[in-house]
């Protein structure tokens, strides 16, 4: 099985991220959280039984922003 949600966090803690948009229809998935990063893959979903997963991450890369 593919580490997906595990990778995806090893990419955002390497500063790879680079924004993300809440999407109510993406392509066959329906509503996501999707990541956008600077290395491919560029986009990766996150379906929203696993947002609480997210919160706290990406309340951490926002306040790096502002630095």
């Amino acid at each position: 099985m593919y580490p997906y949600h595990n990778t995806i966090k090893k990419r955002i803690k390497n500063g790879e991220l680079v924004s993300y948009e809440y999407v109510d229809n993406y392509k066959d998935i329906g509503e996501c959280l999707l990541l956008h990063f600077n290395t491919p893959p560029f986009e990766r979903p996150i379906r929203p039984h696993k947002y609480h997963e997210y919160a706290d991450i990406i309340v951490k890369w926002e306040e790096q922003q502002e630095d």
